[in-house]
């Protein structure tokens, strides 16, 4: 997969305090953008169909390996090894590729919390939700796992005992799921996004506002004095009426 340059991380809180508001938010709003951009092109959705096709790819060799043993035979037997091998040299490139990219977006996805963190705007953190590009990944997922599904159980239903090479089963079932699985995937990366733009991307409360204790007062109630507040009555310097005189 290749390397993308990605913005780097912000810049501490003590920091920040020494910097111009305006500057820290601009920064902001620009490597959040960048950011999204990078999670939710068009490019990493054709990346992700990409790794599909290597994984299918691998699968068919794997699949043309099991036919080839199916016919018998020393010549089949030696095809059969070729396409193996083949197979893992594919299946091996398609998953370093996969977990480079897994890695990637763990990194897109550690910047993207930060900088979210540092600051609240939510003028420019409004255009970050990027609706229209987690409903093209959420449509194109839904299509792809649809024809998934129709083609790993229509082989399943369509599957007799005794009739047909199970090599074939196996190849189609597994390019089946590898459409539903590749589906999933781009399922999770449009509900991470919506996720994380509820929680992340939420205005701030209104500043200035007091919390609430829990107890509420009535505009018309008077307002009640602790105990340790009253203060007590000052000692008076006449005598009561009912004392007798002192002896």
């Amino acid at each position: 997969m290749p390397r993308r340059d990605l913005p780097p991380p912000p810049p501490p809180a003590h920091l920040r305090e020494w910097l111009d508001e305006s500057v820290v938010r601009a920064d902001r709003a620009r490597s959040l953008a960048e950011l999204v951009r990078h999670n939710l092109g068009i490019e990493r959705l054709l990346l992700l169909w990409a790794v599909a096709a290597v994984f299918a790819l691998g699968w068919s060799f794997v699949g043309m390996a099991l036919m080839a043993f199916e016919e018998g035979g020393p010549l089949a037997r030696a095809l059969g090894l070729v396409f193996a091998a083949l197979a893992a040299g594919v299946l091996v490139s398609g998953g370093i590729w996969f977990g480079r990219g897994a890695r990637l977006d763990r990194r897109i996805r550690q910047l993207q919390c930060a900088w979210a963190a540092s600051d609240r705007d939510p003028a420019a953190d409004r255009r970050l939700r990027a609706p229209g590009r987690s409903l093209a990944w959420l449509l194109s997922s839904l299509a792809l796992g649809a024809l998934g599904l129709r083609v790993t159980f229509g082989a399943a239903a369509g599957a007799r005992p005794g009739e047909g090479a199970y090599a074939e089963l196996v190849l189609t079932m597994g390019l089946g799921l590898i459409l539903w699985v590749t589906a999933l995937l781009g399922l999770g990366k449009a509900g991470a996004h919506y996720r994380w733009a509820l929680c992340a991307l939420r205005p701030a409360g209104p500043a200035g506002r007091p919390a609430s204790s829990g107890r509420r007062i009535s505009p018309g109630a008077p307002a009640r004095r602790s105990a340790s507040t009253v203060r007590p009555p000052r000692a008076s310097g006449t005598r009561s009426r009912s004392s007798g005189p002192a002896v």
